[in-house]
């Protein structure tokens, strides 16, 4: 729990994607995040959790959907929202917290 402190901990904002892989949308999700990160570059993190290997983190967020997807900034959650969602939106959700 600790190292997640130190994740979302950032001057700049961090979209966390939920997911699992055996779950089809978060699969679906995997080209959209790298489309994001590349928009994006050092002005935001994108992390991936795997609920199966972080599932007392996951209990902690009360992570019920997959995926769900979080922007943090400066260890602040600012956005969540569970189920797919395309590059564009997520952009320009995280533009709002550069």
């Amino acid at each position: 729990m600790s190292k997640f402190g130190e994740l979302i901990d950032l001057q700049v904002p961090v979209l966390l994607e939920f997911y699992t892989h055996w779950h089809e949308a978060s699969e679906a999700m995997n080209p959209v995040l790298k489309d994001v990160a590349a928009a994006l570059g050092d002005r935001a993190r994108v992390i991936k959790i795997d609920v199966d290997k972080n599932s007392e983190l996951a209990e902690a967020l009360r992570i019920k959907g997959l995926p769900t997807l979080m922007i943090y900034k400066e260890g602040e959650m600012k956005w969540r929202q569970s189920g797919e969602q395309d590059a564009n939106t997520l952009i320009g959700l995280i533009k709002e917290y550069l």
